[in-house]
């Protein structure tokens, strides 16, 4: 698609305007063959050709396009080798470069090292000559493109650093492959709806702030440079790069610089998509990796909505803006200082040396001249005094200037005072009124606990953040978003880091109705939110993401067929040895009369251990929760449940330290992390996945949200997990066709014996693609 629409620029001379390519993310100039991205920025714009000629590369076994010059000489060589039937002409080029075609299908390139002797023979032990191929008719690897029509756009910010995986690939290149797996799936998981038109596609677009947070505006690099060791500098480098981004988000200064990053850039790009997108209609998610999680929630968090009533409930989690630092400005007095710290001021001395007057301080001694009274000094005074004219006007201006930084400076000083003085007062204020509050406390603690000997307390200063939380001012975004997709992230220890014990049912953030908080079980980053909502849900386990091709893996199948069976054959053990202490029982029943406590301790002991086993069974049955069971849990996810964890890999089941690292950013690559995000984009529409297998009906997820429990009185324990039914099946798709992505064929496929008829089309050469070098 994105071929043929440059094809067609091209020949109708429209060369110099930018023609959107790969879904529109970027601009492709055809007078200058190069193509640029348009949400982000590239170090360089990537080469772009028109294509007709290819040599298989050797090293990949990839088709390479030439040159277009050197294309066009193939191309005409060709042409006159069909219509005259010359063929096993040899083609000398520049540079050593031989070509040699023996017929239209056969079509050999000799480089420098390889070059054939009279005989067609290549001597030495240079390359393999190359295979050279004319069109792209029979590429199989050439896809036909994304889908015009956008159903949702998903904003993605990273984590730590520049990089997010193992394969030091940026956010950009891990998003690209997010988006494929995701056009991949709409194809086989949602093919019913694509095939009806019900279903465009899903835009993932990167939001960038690393590069911001260590710019030259913030001079944070440049500071981390100075004070860093020269040991271990590699190590050091990459713990400034990375690890360092997790302080930087808890203090004040650099929190407020990520938060308007991000804020302001994911704003940009939805005025930027909606501008080049004028008939999309769809909604916005957005998604996290690692600390970009973080940033999300918290962003979110300070959202207005004037729909809904801001103020809060006791029981809802109000959390802090995140650490506000409150200025030292009274002294031990209670008595506001006075910033009287002014620049020193500039001595006559200095002013002549610096406008290369030096020698002439003396004159200026004599004639008790200073600073002040050569402000008062005209232009024609310091002729008088034998200066010369340039350093008399740099002297006038130093002067000027001078004179304008006192006024200015003593504005600013002015304006500082009065500002120390009235954040003194409301300090003052907050401590009096702290002071009250912890004195009646005192006071009721004494009433209720008269005996009490000694009781410590702990002083502090409350701010308007919280304490030990940043004060952020946090930018409003200019959309609702959907749902909030968070990978491998690290909320949970965040919000428990910030002394939050609970956020209760009732809290839900106030724009963005669902939060999804999906990990990978060896994940080290990755921490639970289920918990901090209700603390009766820290023993159930997170709901297990079905594999997207319709099951579980086979070793964790395997795994729960051997501990089912194992707790099976120990039942069956304690069944016998039961009945066997009871035969034992009944005989010395039979014998002794005061044997009759011995069935009432074997019944006890028995009981004991039938109970463990038990435990043992129900513990297996709940290692992962189904789709099919879950749990209502809270209003932050629409009652639904919040945390979902994917299946290991088999070869991640031997061990799990090994595979650590690896899993934090498996996300990009991850086909079930991406079906999870289309089911619950696509689901609330009533279009679910169908999965496959040989009943593909009863493979799809439920989706829509969960109806919320009544919540329990005071003073009565949590309520046991309700469950909800599944949503029916939507049906078995029928299976489609796959359409091919070639074009026609453009080459001839002649036997050499065989002459061309004088009256022979060949055909135009195979103009139609453009191609990504």
């Amino acid at each position: 698609m994105d071929s043929i629409k440059l094809e067609e620029a091209y020949n109708s001379g429209n060369d110099t305007i930018d023609i959107p390519t790969d879904g529109g993310r970027y601009d492709v100039n055809i007078s200058q063959r190069t193509k640029k991205s348009v949400y982000w920025d590239d170090d360089m714009p990537s080469s772009v050709r028109r294509c007709t000629w290819f040599f298989k590369r050797e090293s990949d076994s990839r088709y390479v396009p030439y040159e277009e010059q050197f294309a066009q000489q193939i191309e005409n060589e060709y042409r006159n080798a069909v219509l005259n039937n010359t063929w096993h002409k040899r083609l000398e080029f520049p540079g050593g470069e031989t070509i040699v075609m023996h017929n239209a299908n056969v079509i050999v390139h000799f480089t420098a090292s390889s070059q054939p002797d009279e005989w067609g023979m290549v001597q030495g032990e240079g390359m393999r000559p190359r295979v050279v191929k004319r069109g792209v008719e029979d590429f199989a690897t050439i896809e036909d493109g994304e889908p015009s029509q956008v159903d949702h756009v998903v904003f993605v910010v990273h984590g730590i650093g520049k990089f997010c995986d193992v394969k030091f690939r940026n956010i950009v290149e891990c998003v690209d492959d997010f988006r494929s797996i995701s056009l991949e799936l709409q194809n086989s998981h949602f093919r019913k709806y694509k095939d009806e038109n019900r279903i465009g596609r899903v835009e993932f677009l990167p939001v960038l702030w690393h590069s911001v947070l260590h710019g030259d505006a913030t001079g944070v690099d440049q500071r981390l440079k100075a004070i860093t060791l020269p040991s271990t500098q590699k190590l050091r480098n990459f713990v400034n790069d990375t690890l360092m981004d997790i302080l930087f988000y808890t203090s004040p200064v650099y929190a407020q610089c990520i938060a308007d990053t991000v804020g302001t850039e994911m704003n940009r790009l939805y005025q930027l998509f909606c501008n080049r997108n004028p008939s999309f209609q769809g909604a916005v998610s957005v998604a996290g990796h690692s600390l970009g999680c973080c940033v999300l929630f918290d962003l979110l968090l300070h959202q207005k909505d004037e729909d809904i009533d801001d103020t809060p409930t006791q029981e809802q989690y109000v959390p802090p803006t995140q650490p506000e630092v409150i200025q030292p400005v009274e002294t031990l007095n209670g008595e506001v200082e006075e910033d009287t710290e002014e620049e020193s001021e500039m001595t006559l001395e200095d002013l002549l040396a610096k406008v290369g007057l030096k020698e002439k301080v003396k004159v200026f001694n004599d004639e008790q001249i200073d600073m002040e009274a050569l402000t008062m000094c005209s232009e024609s005074d310091l002729k008088d005094l034998g200066l010369p004219m340039g350093p008399r006007k740099k002297l006038q201006g130093i002067l000027k200037e001078e004179q304008q930084k006192k006024k200015s400076s003593r504005l600013v000083n002015k304006k500082q005072s009065a500002d120390k003085k009235k954040k003194a007062e409301e300090e003052r204020r907050i401590r009096q009124q702290i002071e009250q509050e912890m004195e009646k406390q005192q006071e009721a603690s004494q009433q209720s606990s008269p005996h009490r000997s000694s009781s410590m307390t702990v002083d502090y200063l409350l701010g308007s953040a919280g304490t030990g939380q940043p004060s952020v001012k946090y930018p409003q975004l200019d959309f609702q978003p959907n749902s909030l997709f968070a990978f491998g992230s690290p909320i949970g220890i965040f919000l428990s880091a910030r002394g939050v014990q609970n956020i209760g049912e009732d809290f839900k953030l106030p724009t963005c109705p669902r939060v999804f908080n999906v990990f990978h079980p060896f994940d080290p980053v990755a921490y639970r939110l289920e918990p901090l909502v209700n603390a009766y849900t820290s023993s159930c386990k997170p709901v297990l993401i079905p594999h997207h091709k319709g099951r579980k893996r086979l070793h964790l199948e395997l795994k729960e067929s051997l501990t089912r069976v194992g707790a099976d054959i120990k039942h069956k053990i304690m069944e016998s040895l039961k009945s066997t202490w009871n035969s034992i029982n009944e005989f010395a029943k039979a014998h002794k009369s005061s044997q009759l406590s011995l069935e009432e301790q074997v019944d006890s002991q028995m009981s004991s251990v039938m109970h463990d086993l038990d435990d043992d069974k129900s513990d297996t049955a709940s290692q992962v929760s189904n789709y099919e069971d879950d749990m209502v849990v809270g209003q932050l996810n629409e009652g639904r449940r919040i945390d979902y964890v994917l299946q290991e890999r088999p070869i991640e089941s031997f061990n799990d330290y090994i595979f650590a690292l690896t899993s934090h950013g498996c996300y990009w690559e991850s086909e079930d992390t991406v079906l999870l995000v289309l089911r619950e984009i696509y689901g609330p529409l009533g279009m679910m996945p169908q999965m496959p297998g040989p009943d593909s009906s009863k493979n799809t997820f439920p989706s829509g949200p969960v109806p919320l429990y009544n919540k329990p009185q005071s003073g009565v324990g949590p309520p046991p997990p309700q469950f909800t039914q599944a949503v029916p099946p939507m049906g078995h798709s029928p299976s489609v066709p796959q359409m091919s992505a070639g074009l026609p064929p453009q080459s001839m496929n002649r036997p050499m014996s065989a002459p061309p008829p004088p009256s022979h089309n060949f055909g135009p050469p195979p103009m139609q693609g453009f191609l990504k070098k």
